[in-house]
């Protein structure tokens, strides 16, 4: 899998996630804030930090973190399955 492809990937799984029930076609934003993060993140709870603030800021409401760290962890293991696949 290439780069592209796995930004394709997790976007896919950001949409999919709808933290706030509004519909997958409602994060485009968050979700390419959280991909570029995701370049430079080597671990789930700093993907998970970033995530709860962009959402938040965007949305004007409270996410768990819990709530963040569960995508973090499939964010985190999609970009390693990139990275050693190399």
């Amino acid at each position: 899998m290439h780069q592209v492809e796995m930004n394709k990937q997790a976007i896919r799984i950001l949409e999919e996630w709808d933290p706030f029930s509004l519909g997958t076609d409602h994060y485009a934003a968050e979700a390419a804030d959280v991909v570029a993060f995701l370049q430079g993140a080597t671990h789930p709870s700093d993907v998970a930090h970033h995530m709860q603030l962009v959402y938040e800021h965007s949305f004007e409401q409270w996410i768990p973190l819990e709530d963040c760290m569960e995508i973090a962890y499939k964010l985190i293991a999609l970009k390693l399955s990139v990275t050693c696949s190399l």
